[in-house]
């Protein structure tokens, strides 16, 4: 699309830049800049504006021009989700891996669950390998805001060798992360039964308990691994804490000395896998590699800004990014926010756009809604743009990937959720931290037409239907912020660039 002319202001957003047509590249520094007042672009002119401290270009995209998106990333980018998880973040990653040098995990473990298919169609499940690992360039990195579960670890390594993904070299574990035990999933399934109607709706893969161990200080670190003659003496203090706290919880000497034995062997095999990641991801990034940050989960269940208490134990949204890896705010660039053509969320907790009954389980049944670590059926509801809008507010999303629009296909209208009304009919401002009022609003709603026909071949965002392509642009409308890429399908190839 080609404009008459452009207006830089310090107030213009980036995205609405690119909704003009203007492309923007950031190869380093932060995501917002202030540019002259009054800068125009006339028709058929090419302009670039530089700032030094973001390294900022703007071009002119003039019509019939193939904007090459994923190589104008920024240096350092990341992939966050903007839902309650499952919006597909394993995909992009693994698409945008091949034009990254580094992929990089910075928080959570076991709990994430994401699936991605190689160029062959093979399905691979990844929990704690980063996304990245089937481009074989790449460098993966579990980062120091992780926690390890090491046989899940093992196993996710051998499932990949056995289907020819070599790891040899290729995986880094940061030797700041946190180790999960099993313990950590047991005690996971003794405090969800102690709360009784009130659970959270855990994975139980124990990672509520591995942050615990963490914030109260006595946590084992992977670096501990290479001092085994301690190490059986801050295993037995983390057990011990557990017998005390759970009734149900046993723990023996017996116990205490095979966990040990094990870690012996477990160390032996990590070893060649374990660095300093704060290091090794400085470096990278002061030689000009890029680096590519993989989030787990997603923002409406971060431990601050989520549905607390129904919510996960680590930062899933930007700030777990310096914090989980080590990276400077000011190194970080674009932030790429995946979002759900609708809205899925796994456990308990509030759930405003919520589709019960029949409605909800076609929406699950075309979207096959089963989580990818626990196999639970995920609750299903239509698309909330006022959570989207809050995820982007905490986040500063350059951009959006909406995933699964093929999901809506057989549907003749489809809804967005545009605001929350308290009971009284007054209108929210913003998405409340009040449980108790979150499960009392009601929503309103912008109903659209479906388009009824199967577009899971398209790959050309003009060639799908006027419906659509209605939706898609109606979401960039009320959020402010640009969908650059489009899922209509599971495969790797089924997606569309905007």
């Amino acid at each position: 699309m080609s404009l008459s002319s452009v207006a830089l202001e310090p107030t213009t957003p980036l995205a609405a830049l690119r909704r003009g047509g203007v492309r923007i590249g950031r190869p380093r520094g932060p995501s917002s800049v202030t540019l002259l007042y009054g800068q125009r672009l006339p028709t058929g002119a090419v302009a670039r504006v530089v700032v030094p401290a973001a390294a900022l270009t703007v071009e002119e995209v003039g019509k019939g021009d193939v904007v090459d998106r994923v190589s104008s990333l920024s240096q350092v980018a990341a992939v966050l989700g903007t839902q309650w998880g499952d919006e597909g973040k394993g995909k992009l990653v693994d698409i945008l891996a091949k034009s990254f040098d580094v992929v990089a995990r910075c928080q959570g473990g076991a709990n994430a669950g994401h699936t991605i298919y190689n160029a062959e169609g093979k399905k691979f499940a990844l929990h704690l390998v980063p996304s990245g690992i089937l481009n074989e360039e790449t460098l993966c990195v579990i980062g120091n805001g992780a926690v390890v579960h090491l046989p899940g670890l093992f196993q996710e390594i051998d499932g990949l060798e056995s289907n020819g993904i070599s790891c040899k070299g290729r995986i880094l574990v940061s030797d700041r992360a946190h180790l999960l035990f099993d313990f950590h999933q047991t005690v996971d399934g003794l405090r969800e039964a102690e709360l009784e109607n009130s659970f959270i709706g855990t994975t139980k893969r124990g990672i509520g308990p591995c942050y615990s161990s963490k914030v109260i200080r006595n946590g084992i670190r992977v670096c501990d691994l290479r001092h085994m003659d301690t190490f059986g003496e801050k295993l037995d203090t983390l057990l011990r804490d557990a017998a005390a706290r759970f009734e149900g919880f046993e723990y023996s000497t017996g116990m205490l000395n095979k966990e040990v034995d094990r870690y012996k062997r477990f160390a032996e095999r990590l070893e060649p896998f374990i660095a300093d990641t704060v290091h090794v991801i400085n470096e990278s990034i002061s030689q000009k590699k890029k680096i590519l940050v993989e989030g787990g989960q997603a923002t409406m269940l971060d431990l601050d800004f989520g549905t607390y208490p129904f919510v996960t134990s680590s930062s899933p949204s930007a700030g777990g990014i310096c914090t989980g890896l080590g990276i400077a705010p000011r190194c970080l660039g674009d932030v790429i926010g995946v979002v759900k053509a609708y809205t899925t969320r796994v456990g308990s907790g509030p759930f405003p756009t919520e589709l019960l009954g029949k409605d909800g389980e076609l929406l699950r049944a075309a979207g096959m809604e089963f989580g990818t670590t626990t196999g639970r059926p995920r609750r299903c509801g239509w698309l909330d743009l006022v959570a989207l809008k809050y995820c982007c507010q905490i986040n500063g999303f350059s951009s959006l990937n909406l995933t699964k629009l093929d999901v809506l296909s057989e549907l003749p209208e489809i809804k967005i959720g545009v605001s929350y009304r308290k009971n009284d009919g007054e209108k929210l401002k913003s998405f409340p931290a009040d449980l108790c009022l979150l499960e009392q609003i009601q929503v309103d709603y912008e109903v659209l037409p479906g388009w009824k026909s199967d577009i899971s071949s398209i790959r050309c965002y003009n060639d799908l239907p006027l419906a659509a392509r209605q939706y898609v642009e109606r979401i960039e409308e009320l959020i402010g912020v640009p969908i650059n890429y489009i899922g209509v399908g599971p495969g790797r190839d089924a997606i569309i660039l905007k």
